[in-house]
């Protein structure tokens, strides 16, 4: 069972959507699962404006809670993407070994192979930058569900 990681950073806006969108477009061979680089927001339900954009494209991401990445992460996922260049640095950080390392991958790359695009951060943003998000998220994880299921 393949187990993939979502990461942005206080899990609260991008990783949640970014794990219901691929959750939706995978089968329950997958665990998918989101992390912030940050804690502050641990336990915490996903910003309400990144509930909002994905009840509106028929995903329910209630059920999440925020939670920081830790180390043990690099163990239980074989797959950790990194919503933008910043937490990409902070996870690399953390990494035990080149195997861990290896791991890591910018999720926009499924998009732009090798340009190293950022997910912008909504969070300060204006309502429309979720669904600019959300679109962005979309077609990476239906690049990465059409990779992953061959």
């Amino acid at each position: 069972m393949t187990k993939i990681l979502m990461v942005c950073l206080g899990n609260i806006c991008r990783s949640p959507l970014a794990e219901g969108i691929l959750r939706s477009k995978l089968s329950n061979n997958f665990i998918v699962d989101s992390a912030g680089t940050g804690g502050w927001h641990a336990g915490e339900l996903p910003d309400r404006r990144s509930i909002e954009i994905a009840n509106k494209n028929g995903l329910d991401i209630t059920n999440q809670r925020a939670r920081k990445f830790t180390k043990n992460d690099f163990t239980d996922f074989d797959i950790i993407y990194a919503m933008d260049s910043s937490n990409l640095k902070d996870i690399l950080q953390l990494a035990p070994d080149e195997n861990a390392k290896s791991k890591v991958h910018l999720i926009l790359n499924e998009l732009y192979p090798n340009e190293n695009k950022d997910v912008p951060d909504p969070y300060y943003g204006q309502n429309d930058g979720f669904e600019k998000v959300y679109n962005m998220l979309d077609k990476a994880c239906s690049n990465i569900a059409k990779k992953i299921m061959i």
